[in-house]
């Protein structure tokens, strides 16, 4: 039988083209958002690849997170593959961010995940299977100057995903967790920063990606496929990972270089 997969914030940027690498693998698909028309519009485009619907959902609100549980055992009797996905962006100065901004964030890119893999973990139990990806950010791994927010969601979801790992291996369900670097999508749309600029200049470093939402989404499926659990599909991400492993000196030089560069942008 083909994947069952259910992908949150489906309906544009990386959950789109998700939706797109496991169509043309021959699974079938659920993606949600809350942006309804956005969705309607993925669904239509889409259709010509295989099965996919669409479902509006709110990751942080309980209740849809039962909805989708509902209707995957409604439709599919199932699910294999869970993408938690939906996330926003922030940054900001520690004393800048305001705590509504804080509450925004983690119940959004951290809580939202939480809410997902525990809604559908007691249905991977029943099934002896099951897999969860979890989409976090090479912030997960670097912890760069003026990200704490995004930083912190990221790294959240990072921890959960390894806890999880080792947690539910035993039940057959595994985990994945992603950790990609810049690349081209809309996450630029949900910025929230006190900080003036801030928002242009990451804008240019979307734009500035050297792998497409495309490419990003191929080797995500190709990770969960072969069951890895580390994903970082960024070269410079694996360059980052292994200097803060091996070579902490230079990767804090880095960073405390970067502090320093945001230091004289943001304090003119």
């Amino acid at each position: 039988m083909s994947q069952r997969v259910l992908i949150t914030g489906g309906a544009s940027g990386l959950g789109k083209e998700l939706a797109k690498q496991y169509l043309k693998s021959g699974a079938r698909v659920l993606i949600t958002d809350i942006h309804e028309q956005r969705g309607e519009e993925a669904v239509f485009e889409l259709k010509p690849l295989g099965e996919i619907h669409f479902t509006k959902a709110n990751t942080t609100i309980d209740d849809d997170w039962q909805a989708l549980l509902d209707w995957t055992q409604q439709h599919w009797d199932g699910l294999d593959v869970l993408v938690n996905n939906a996330g926003v962006a922030a940054s900001g100065r520690i004393d800048k961010i305001s705590m509504e901004d804080w509450d925004w964030i983690i119940d959004i890119n951290l809580k939202g995940v939480i809410r997902g893999c525990r809604t559908f973990v007691p249905l991977f139990k029943q099934q002896k299977s099951g897999h969860i990806v979890n989409i976090a950010s090479l912030a997960a791994v670097a912890n760069a100057p003026t990200m704490s927010s995004y930083n912190v969601t990221k790294a959240g979801v990072g921890s959960l995903s390894e806890t999880l790992r080792h947690e539910l291996t035993p039940y057959g369900i595994n985990t994945t967790v992603v950790c990609p670097s810049f690349f081209q999508t809309n996450l630029a749309e949900t910025m929230r920063t006190p900080e003036q600029g801030m928002e242009q200049t990451v804008r240019k470093l979307l734009a500035g990606g050297k792998l497409s939402a495309e490419q990003v989404a191929e080797k995500i499926m190709h990770a969960q496929q072969k069951g890895k659990f580390l994903e970082l599909p960024h070269i410079e991400g694996k360059a980052l990972s292994i200097l803060k492993r091996y070579v902490p000196l230079l990767y804090n030089l880095g960073l405390a270089d970067s502090g320093r560069r945001f230091y004289k942008k943001l304090e003119k």
